[in-house]
């Protein structure tokens, strides 16, 4: 990879590297491609594409009825409310 490229990326990127930075980004990204390019010399002939490194499951637990904060207890820590509702700014016009 040339330093022209990386300047490239980092530009994209939105990254102010110095010339140091430039150029030792230059040296890892190129050992990374060197690596990728060692990949692809792998033989996977009937190796069956994987869609995730692990089984997945989700994380989240069930809905479950519970007690719900008493409203004077919700609004005790709003900037700003009336009593009953949050108030917030407008944030879209009416129609």
């Amino acid at each position: 990879m040339e330093i022209s490229e990386v300047r490239k990326v980092a530009l994209l990127a939105r990254l102010a590297l110095s010339e140091q930075e430039l150029a030792e980004s230059c040296e890892r990204l190129t050992a990374v491609l060197d690596y990728v390019t060692l990949l692809e010399e792998v033989n996977i002939d009937g190796v069956e594409p994987l869609l995730h490194p692990v089984p997945l499951q989700n994380v989240f637990r069930e809905d479950e009825p519970a007690v719900s904060l008493p409203p004077e207890v919700a609004l005790s820590s709003a900037c700003r409310s009336d009593g009953r509702f949050f108030l917030v700014p407008q944030i879209l016009a009416d129609k």
